[in-house]
């Protein structure tokens, strides 16, 4: 990875997240300046985590929309610890700590029922 800190361009990720009465979500729009899509695309939930250095605290918004159900919200949990597998990999180069994460997430994709019938152990 590079020292160098200059910055050459500034890209943003919007998010727009309707709310009900209650401030519950209904709907959450989301698009970004690098996208590959044109407009916004709709989403039934998102999970952001900030880590900040200096407090050297990760805070995060986890919302979803009242209708995702409980099969989607199973296989978005089961997606997003697997991409957690593969940058936490990527970050520190550390395949060992990495694929014990990927065997937990196996695990909890059993236990989740996201695979089909006929996956193998």
């Amino acid at each position: 990875m590079s020292d160098d800190k200059t910055i050459t361009k500034t890209s943003q990720i919007r998010i727009d997240v309707h709310l009900n009465k209650e401030n519950l979500p209904v709907n959450i729009e989301w698009d970004a300046d690098d996208s590959d899509f044109e407009g916004k695309e709709s989403a039934k939930g998102m999970m952001l985590s900030i880590f900040d250095g200096l407090k050297q605290n990760a805070m995060r918004i986890d919302l979803w929309t009242q209708d995702m159900n409980i099969e989607e919200m199973n296989l978005f949990m089961f997606q997003t610890l697997a991409t957690m597998a593969d940058t936490f990999e990527k970050a520190t180069n550390n395949k060992e700590l990495s694929d014990e994460m990927r065997d937990f997430v196996h695990h909890f994709g059993h236990k989740a029922n996201v695979f089909s019938p006929e996956h193998k152990h």
